[in-house]
């Protein structure tokens, strides 16, 4: 298989529609060197399109950016009021505009465009489009991936749309999009609960190359939806296999989202992105290999000396003072979250920073975790940053841990105290910052540590603490959802959540 970092590709599957004729026979290979019945034929076509099945992750980081922005952890920012349009709306909570916001429909088509990827390799697991059967070593775990993956696109979609499309059997085509119906969010939590199982059982503990899921994701992840489910009890052993795994805190937090701690010892899933193919496309911003959200977080207008580390971005998503100032005093994770360009500038007169341009809702803030940093993108700067999407971290699964401990039936209060020690203690480097647990506690402790990391406005949601911490810009009725996009209303005919 192709490195999942390095060489994460399309794979395009030419399908014809052509009507019958008794005059001409057509063959599509008089015009196309592969058709679909060339296709999956060996083992390195499976290897290949499974390949292509993870690369829709690639284009869901603005989810992450939205995890933040719809919350208290974050403002749109952007140059000018009318600048990032999408994101201010979501950070408004404008209902009226919402349905028609171009990232939500992104988002949208994103994990669509993912789900119909993996639905297309699953459908030819055991017989190919010509009744072949391909055999090879690592088949059944390869499958497991594409389960897995399945199950984190429709995870994306209920947890912002709610009920939405589901489907399994195979790829959507151009006659299928008349007249679809969005099922019960609780069917599609039963469908990526059923995929997830499904992997478990055939994954390795360890990934053949770095970026490739492994059991433990595929545990984590399905502990995560547990959560959201308030499916406690279920959520309890397999968190806690994850947690008596191999993966380890590292002592300098900041370490974590530079280049060399990708793929780390806390790291149980992350999405893989290279610059190694230079990509220009304007058009399609989040459909390269890079890193799009890098971008739109850095510093607008920096400048410096030529050993100063950063690159200029977009100041968008930038960390609120209200965030900053949740951390306790000695806690590394506020720096290593929060950045203050110009305490920076301050702090290092040699390196001669400046910052011309005073971003919208300015908060002397920018998100430390993805700043742009030289050396590591190409091509078109902006589009091809290489720093991975931290989507499951170690601690993550510490602090999930010591919530379904609290909130089960059968859960440990002691080793949820011990799970939340070990977050605290490497935040601090020492013991002596411990807290009691409590299940607010530990939900306090998941902002801290996961800051500008995605996670904020969904766990404020699932939690029920969004209506007391956002206030009168959260709308109750809509649950915590986004709207579907209209785009998609107009063409399927499908019905919108409340609210919008």
């Amino acid at each position: 298989m192709k490195n999942i970092k390095n060489s994460i590709g399309f794979i395009i599957i030419v399908s014809i529609c052509l009507g019958c004729s008794d005059v001409v026979e057509f063959d599509p290979r008089d015009e196309y060197a592969v058709t679909e019945t060339d296709y999956l034929q060996t083992p390195l076509d499976y290897q290949t399109m499974a390949v292509s099945c993870y690369t829709p992750s690639q284009w869901l980081n603005q989810v992450m950016v939205i995890g933040d922005v719809a919350s208290d952890n974050a403002v749109a920012g952007g140059e000018n009021a009318s600048d990032v349009l999408y994101f201010q709306n979501i950070d408004d909570f404008d209902y009226q505009f919402l349905a028609n916001n171009g990232v939500l429909e992104d988002i949208w088509k994103s994990a669509y465009e993912g789900v119909n990827r993996t639905n297309y390799l699953l459908k030819y697991k055991d017989v190919n489009l010509l009744g072949n059967t391909i055999s090879f070593d690592g088949k059944d775990a390869l499958f497991g991936e594409i389960l897995f993956l399945r199950a984190y696109y429709y995870f994306n979609l209920t947890r912002m749309f709610g009920d939405v499309v589901l489907f399994t059997d195979g790829k959507l085509g151009l006659s299928d999009f008349d007249g679809l119906v969005r099922a019960p969010q609780a069917d599609v939590y039963a469908q990526i609960e059923t995929d997830l199982i499904d992997a478990i059982k055939v994954l390795s503990l360890s990934a053949p190359q770095k970026g490739r899921i492994t059991k433990y994701a595929a545990q984590a992840l399905l502990g995560k939806v547990y959560l959201y489910e308030s499916k406690f009890d279920l959520a309890v052993p397999l968190l806690e296999e994850v947690v008596n795994g191999p993966f380890s805190l590292v002592s300098n937090f900041d370490d974590i989202f530079l280049l060399k701690g990708e793929n780390g010892t806390e790291s149980v899933y992350e999405i893989q992105y290279s610059n190694g193919s230079p990509y220009y496309n304007w058009s399609g911003q989040t459909r390269g290999q890079g890193n799009y959200a890098v971008q739109q977080g850095g510093v607008r207008g920096l400048s410096g000396s030529a050993d100063m580390p950063f690159n200029p971005g977009w100041s968008t998503n930038l960390p609120t003072q209200d965030l900053a100032a949740a951390y306790e005093v000695g806690d590394q994770r506020k720096d290593a979250t929060c950045f203050d360009v110009a305490a920076y500038a301050a702090n290092n007169p040699n390196l001669n920073v400046t910052f011309t341009v005073a971003p919208f809702k300015n908060t002397d803030l920018y998100n430390k975790k993805y700043l742009p940093r030289k050396g590591q993108t190409s091509g078109q700067l902006e589009l091809n940053y290489e720093n991975n999407q931290r989507i499951i971290r170690y601690s993550d699964v510490l602090l999930m841990a010591a919530e379904a401990n609290l909130l089960a039936s059968t859960g440990s209060a002691s080793k949820a105290q011990t799970y939340l020690d070990l977050v605290r203690d490497r935040a601090f480097g020492d013991a002596n910052h411990r807290v009691s647990v409590t299940v607010q506690t530990v939900w306090k402790e998941r902002r801290l540590e996961l800051g500008m990391e995605g996670d904020r406005f969904f766990d404020l949601v699932r939690t029920g603490q969004a209506s007391n911490v956002l206030g009168s810009r959260y709308n109750t009725v809509t649950k915590g959802l986004f709207p579907i996009p209209q785009r998609e209303i107009d063409i399927s005919g499908l019905s919108q959540n409340e609210g919008y």
